[in-house]
């Protein structure tokens, strides 16, 4: 019997609750998280069915030295990174409250996280969107080549890829802040 499986799912940067959920409920079903590969595959390792709650913190490495030791303290195994994102998991059995089914004390820190995502992903995106990706856009529009028209297919196909996950991310992101009660 094979005790490892990959499965493929795709979770934009604002979409970490619902990670979180998912991963739960995989090693509910007895398949723990050991590893992720960019962009969109899980790796996981058969055990035994348990609930175990997944908490994931950006940071980005941006962590320093007793950041993993402090959730060690508090009954959290660190036990992967991918992409700025560190993944956190405790046996809901180890957790006597609710506060403690959550790596984060309080609302400021988790609207920390989502300000934390904003400037280092989602403003580099919108520099590529709009210093490369824009620019090339309208100069393939411009071109009369053999391949300047698929050149702009490519090109506008990739923008509107751009436009959807801005709006998906920028509003969910906005969201999340609110839900934290950051209302601006």
């Amino acid at each position: 019997m094979n005790n490892h499986r990959t499965l493929i799912r795709f979770f934009t940067i604002s979409d970490y609750e619902e990670e979180e959920i998912w991963l739960r409920r995989q090693h509910q079903k007895g398949w723990k998280l050991v590893k992720m590969i960019v962009p969109c595959f899980y790796i996981f390792e058969s055990c035994t069915p348990e609930d175990v709650v997944y908490r994931l913190d950006y940071k980005n490495n941006s962590e320093n030295g007793d950041y993993f030791q402090i959730f060690q303290d508090y009954g959290w195994e660190y036990f992967a990174r991918c992409t700025g994102w560190l993944y956190f998991r405790r046996p809901v059995s180890e957790a006597d409250t609710e506060e403690e089914k959550e790596i984060f004390s309080d609302d400021s820190s988790r609207i920390n996280m989502v300000n934390h995502i904003l400037k280092t992903r989602m403003l580099p995106l919108v520099c590529v969107f709009f210093c490369c990706l824009l620019p090339q856009f309208i100069n393939s529009m411009e071109e009369n080549n053999p391949f300047a028209d698929a050149v702009t297919m490519i090109f506008a196909i990739l923008l509107l890829i751009y436009l959807y996950l801005f709006l998906h991310c920028g509003l969910k992101l906005r969201r999340l802040k609110k839900k934290y009660g950051d209302v601006r």
